[in-house]
């Protein structure tokens, strides 16, 4: 029994570290550039209130990264990885024209 509880406890710890590191691995990658190629071919705002609405028909007010499917942080967050953009940080409140709804 002593055992069991000894392994669930280094098991527990190490998983626990596991997901503190990622956070801090994601905190410490790049950020997106609104000038970047992959960028600029998705149509990417830092700011999604300066979207080119004649080119990109499908934005609407209150699309934002913070509440797009691919945003893999909270909604709140300021900025946060997307895998659209290999895993760079993008602004919470920015937008580009692969961006779904979250449900």
């Amino acid at each position: 029994m002593q055992k069991s509880r000894r392994i669930f406890m280094i098991a527990t710890a190490g998983v626990a570290s596991s997901l503190a590191l990622t956070r801090l691995a994601f905190a410490d990658s790049p950020k997106e550039s609104d000038t970047d190629a992959t960028a600029q071919a998705l149509g990417y705002k830092s700011d999604a209130t300066k979207v080119d609405k004649a080119k990109y028909a499908k934005y609407a007010a209150g699309q934002v990264c913070g509440n797009c499917t691919f945003y893999q942080g909270k909604p709140g967050d300021a900025f946060a990885p997307c895998p659209m953009f290999g895993g760079k940080q993008v602004a919470g409140k920015g937008w580009c024209s692969a961006y779904s709804k979250k449900a």
